[in-house]
């Protein structure tokens, strides 16, 4: 069953194009990611389907809603988290959490919250004294604690060591085992195989690329004469045979 429906988006600032004509088709239950260089308008396709901007044109649906119309029911349905989420230093984990679960109507057991997520221990925590992996463990707490049936991940473990990265790829996978269906924008190639069901590339404001990695692997025309081609090989195909054509 489809929990996210986008069809030919575009937003514009003044002369920039950030999104030119983005389809998108996310299944519930499913971990689905959106790649692409920078400046390609992922962000940018998120905020409108989580009703943070309004779009110039086109149709987005998430799990029934339109953006436009019912941002209201959306913010309760809908988790986001931010690229970079900073809170006041002095804040501790706890009063982080019960201050965003008191915008929902039904929020998440916030002691359930911190066992999923890792930070009981660092419940009583000031936000400064957090370490980045923590800090992107509580990003997460709080982009769940309204109960979403959606999370919006972006850029979730940009500045994470290794260690740090792993232990946040297991968190999102024990999410979407509480029937979350999870968006995830990314730059990490690897993060995408390893997490992903399916994905989507976009590139200077277009989808230019759907589906799970080996499909896109089929779609980059690699050959497989030594080695099978991996989805960064692919990725980067995809991407220069897209600057091909917008060169011609």
């Amino acid at each position: 069953m489809t929990a996210i429906r986008i069809r030919n988006l575009r937003k514009t600032y003044g002369k920039h194009v950030a999104v030119g004509d983005v389809d998108l088709n996310v299944e519930q239950g499913e971990i689905f990611g959106i790649l692409g260089p920078n400046g390609a308008g992922k962000t940018t396709t998120v905020e409108c389907l989580t009703g943070m901007i309004r779009p110039d044109r086109g149709e987005i649906r998430v799990l029934g809603l339109d953006p436009a119309t019912d941002l209201s029911a959306l913010r309760h349905t809908v988790g986001y988290q931010l690229q970079s989420s900073e809170l006041p230093n002095e804040m501790r984990v706890g009063e982080a959490l019960q201050l965003f679960a008191a915008f929902y109507p039904n929020p998440a057991d916030i002691d359930e919250l911190l066992e999923i997520v890792g930070l009981r221990a660092h419940r009583k925590k000031a936000f400064s004294s957090l370490s980045g992996g923590q800090k992107q463990r509580l990003s997460i707490a709080l982009a769940l604690v309204g109960n979403p049936r959606i999370a919006v991940l972006d850029e979730l473990t940009t500045g994470l060591d290794p260690q740090g990265r792993r232990d946040v790829w297991e968190l999102i996978e024990n999410v979407r085992e509480k029937g979350v269906t999870i968006v995830l924008v990314t730059h990490f190639l690897d993060e995408a195989e390893a997490l992903c069901d399916r994905l989507a590339i976009i590139d200077h404001g277009h989808t230019i690329a759907e589906g799970t990695s080996s499909e896109l692997i089929e779609a980059s025309g690699l050959p497989s004469n030594e080695r099978r081609p991996s989805l960064e090989d692919a990725y980067l195909a995809i991407i220069h045979n897209n600057e091909l054509l917008r060169a011609a």
